[in-house]
């Protein structure tokens, strides 16, 4: 009997190779940061897709992951005591796959609390305003005629990416060197003038030092393969 065995999510997902960790995601920002990290780190590990598409989100299965129905999630079937471990939430995730493999997160003290600062500062920032901005720019939101919803949410980016690019300005990544907050960052500064199209209305053109260091994240190899993980159907 495999450590997965006892998890809900398995009759819905099977692990073809239960040893390994088990990734259950969508390459939407949130989901790639997780990809990326597993990639980088180099661990072994599944990916599964879930699908808004069908609301695999909303299933009985997944729910009983995570009851936030959000992605990504994961399980690790060798987690801390050698027991099998459930996550959710992206940046708990990320610090987890950090102490795991002993990469991309300090174990300095100082350092570390500060790595996790810029963490926070995306989990709490940069994701929710990019993805505000995202509704009412690219999705239904762009319908609605009074347009101050949307412009308090670029005018709230434009602050977010100007913080970042004060930051990168005197670093080349954003602890110097690359850490599981370039990891969290970069997918949503991609979205944003990307799928979003949002770079013309935030000015993404007057922050030279984002724009550097995101042409340098799309460019790892670890990246480019996380970035696809999991695969659509």
């Amino acid at each position: 009997m495999s450590a997965l065995s006892s998890f809900p999510i398995n009759a819905k997902w099977p692990a073809q190779h239960p040893e390994r960790i088990q990734l259950y995601s969508l390459p939407t920002p949130n989901g790639v940061k997780v990809s990326i990290m597993l990639e980088e780190t180099g661990l072994a590990y599944e990916p599964h897709l879930v699908s808004f598409e069908t609301n695999d989100q909303l299933s009985p299965e997944f729910l009983s992951l995570n009851p936030n129905n959000k992605i990504p999630a994961i399980i690790d079937p060798d987690g801390p005591g050698g027991k099998p471990l459930a996550l959710f939430e992206s940046g708990a995730i990320l610090m987890y796959l950090a102490d795991k493999s002993g990469k991309f997160l300090s174990q300095d003290p100082a350092e570390r609390y500060q790595t996790i600062q810029w963490l926070m500062f995306q989990m709490g920032g940069i994701g929710p305003m990019f993805g505000q901005l995202g509704f009412f720019h690219r999705f239904a939101g762009k319908e609605f005629e009074d347009k101050r919803p949307r412009d308090r949410y670029v005018a709230e980016s434009r602050r977010l990416v100007g913080v970042l690019d004060q930051r990168l300005a005197e670093h080349e990544w954003v602890m110097g060197d690359y850490s599981i907050a370039d990891i969290a960052i970069f997918p949503w500064v991609r979205n944003l003038v990307g799928f979003y199209e949002a770079g013309e209305l935030v000015g993404f053109k007057d922050f030279p030092h984002v724009a550097r260091a995101l042409a340098a994240f799309v460019t790892r190899p670890a990246v480019v393969k996380g970035l696809a993980i999991p695969a659509r159907g």
